[in-house]
């Protein structure tokens, strides 16, 4: 019997709590800051139980994963390096779904001399965006093919039905994360050529696209491409792009938020008392009506999406902030988490599209790699989907010893992307490849 940690109990933990606490050999505790989260999710699972625990509490994090076989981090990204350390001091392996930091990195060697493999990357974006794309990069060098251009998109939005506030968005996940990649440089590949996007400038150009039956979207770049030349063995590459997507009008309105500095992430302890009318107005330095000054340096009306998005979101209330010191970037993502959240029974939807032009000594082939989830209604989101269930079939696999590698470990090889791909596809998630 394998004793398994699951850390948080968030957004997207119930489908991996589900999978896990259905295998017969597996007795499993969820951790949460917040009991009620966490038992109620276990609540319908003998072999699961759900305890109040505080990650912050270093001794307490090390005592749980010493007593358990296995730890899977759902915690916020900047906690994962410290679940890692403490699994390396007691020799446990982990997974998790975010992206691979340069924490782990400095523990790939360690891990591996214990023979133990710490899972990255196992989500939906990072995740089946790897998965999905290794399929066919690996298909079409076994058939001496060279990737010359791979391009992909992937967004987590609410589907058609469930867009109903102007700001096109709604929060499936934790908003912090959704801020900060908004703002974050970015860098790719174009013809060869090394392109660099500088954060504040990701919502300037989007490009359109269109997924046939669901609708057009904005798509802007996702933090550095480069890396992947390297991490998908695509040497041969001249062009490589990822981006998000998001509904159309979203960077036409974000982009002159950037420049107003409401991504701000440093602390501030000068916000006391203030409401979010004079919020805005220290932010734009001007006693005036913050409409009219937006307006006036952007050279836009005050009915511009801009600034309606703005008031909707109820920035320019006389409501107090919530709290004593933050940062801009806290103010902001605390209004969109109470406007921009999911009413009972709408869906979520996650759509993901890759473009690959492989080069044949007969000439070239252009693919087409497309995922369309949808969230059930009154039931698990696309993004709760798509995230727990990789990395619960991941977690499996390690623990019935079905993985080789050790140290960090990514799902970019078939032994790992094929059966996890193929049970998704059983579960009704998958994608439709095609040549175009």
């Amino acid at each position: 019997m394998k004793k398994v940690l699951v850390l948080g109990a968030g957004l997207v933990a119930k489908p991996l709590i589900d999978y896990l606490a259905g295998l017969e050999d597996i007795n499993l505790t969820v951790a949460d800051i917040v009991l009620r989260k966490a038992t109620s999710l276990t609540a319908d699972h003998e072999n699961a139980v759900g305890i109040e625990f505080d990650a912050s509490d270093d001794a307490g994090l090390s005592t749980l994963i010493k007593e358990n076989d296995f730890a899977v981090s759902l915690l916020p990204g900047s906690q994962h390096a410290r679940v890692a350390r403490l699994c390396l001091e007691h020799g446990r392996s982990m997974s998790t779904a975010s992206y691979v930091t340069q924490a782990f990195r400095e523990m790939h060697a360690e891990v591996a001399d214990k023979g133990l493999m710490f899972i990255n990357e196992c989500g939906v974006d990072p995740g089946m965006d790897h998965m999905s794309a290794m399929r066919i990069i690996h298909d079409a060098h076994d058939r001496g093919g060279m990737v010359l251009s791979f391009r992909s998109y992937c967004g987590g939005l609410p589907a058609p039905d469930a867009n109903t506030n102007p700001i096109g968005y709604k929060f499936s996940w934790a908003p912090r994360g959704v801020l900060e990649a908004a703002v974050s440089d970015a860098r790719y590949l174009k013809d060869g050529q090394v392109v660099d996007i500088p954060g504040g400038e990701l919502f300037k150009e989007p490009e359109i696209i269109d997924f046939a039956g669901v609708g057009k979207f904005e798509g802007y770049p996702n933090r550095d491409s480069t890396h992947y030349v390297e991490m998908y063995d695509i040497e041969e590459v001249q062009t490589l792009f990822r981006g998000t997507l998001r509904n159309t009008g979203h960077c036409e309105a974000w982009y002159p938020w950037v420049k107003l500095g409401l991504f701000e992430t440093n602390r501030r302890s000068d916000v006391e008392g203030m409401t979010h009318f004079r919020f805005m107005q220290d932010l734009l330095g001007s006693t005036e009506d913050p409409r009219t000054v937006i307006a006036q340096r952007f050279g836009i009306p005050t009915d511009h999406r801009t600034i309606t998005n703005l008031e909707w979101l109820g920035m320019f209330s006389d409501k107090p902030l919530p709290f004593d010191q933050g940062s801009n970037m806290e103010v902001l993502g605390n209004r969109m988490l109470d406007e921009c959240g999911y009413a009972a029974g709408e869906r979520d939807m996650i759509v993901m599209q890759h473009e690959f032009v492989v080069g044949y000594d007969s000439g070239e082939e252009r693919l087409r790699s497309t995922l369309v989830e949808f969230g059930i209604p009154g039931g698990d989101s696309a993004m709760a989907r798509t995230v727990g269930l990789p990395l619960a079939i991941a977690t499996r696999m390690a623990l019935e010893g079905r993985i080789a590698d050790r140290g960090v470990v990514t799902p970019v090889k078939p032994d790992m992307y094929n059966p996890i791909l193929d049970e998704l596809e059983n579960m009704g998630i998958s994608f439709d490849d095609r040549v175009v």
